[in-house]
């Protein structure tokens, strides 16, 4: 069996909770705060108002070589500008929890990610982790962390 990998992201945004929580809560911003090189595609329909426990969000997403891979998550926890969480109900992973918090503070919003995963494919899939996926997602919160303020700024 996979080891569960746990990744934990911080930072400070320059905004309302207001502000934070309709941008973040929106899957059609994810292209916006991904890399391009990861191609991440949302492939669903647009969803009509705030994110809600039950939402399907399809994607294509191409970590590796080029090659797209399907990725379904569904929100399955929601409380209003406080917190939501999605969870991988089909993609590249045995195992997708990813937790989006917001806490008001004196200068803004911070906001945390808590994404704990697993592999397919246990000891190949640990192998995997160790020689690309840990720091792919490494990558893509430090270029999450580096680009989110300037997309804000858009925001006033």
């Amino acid at each position: 069996m996979s080891r569960t990998y746990r990744i934990h992201a911080k930072q400070i945004l320059p905004v309302t909770i207001g502000q934070a929580w309709d941008y973040f809560s929106r899957a059609e911003n994810l292209p916006f705060i991904t890399p391009a090189s990861l191609a991440l595609r949302v492939t669903s329909a647009p969803q009509e108002g705030p994110v809600y426990a039950g939402q399907l969000i399809e994607y294509t997403i191409r970590p590796l070589l080029g090659i797209p891979l399907y990725w379904m998550t569904e929100i399955t926890h929601v409380e209003h500008q406080r917190f939501f969480a999605d969870e991988q109900r089909f993609g590249p992973y045995s195992f997708w929890h990813h937790q989006h918090h917001f806490r008001e503070v004196s200068d803004g919003v911070e906001m945390t990610d808590m994404v704990h995963y697993r592999i397919p494919l246990g000891w190949l899939g640990d192998l995997a982790n160790s020689l690309f996926v840990a720091r792919q997602l490494k990558e893509l919160f430090s270029y999450r962390s580096g680009i989110i303020p300037s997309v804000l700024k858009e925001l006033h």
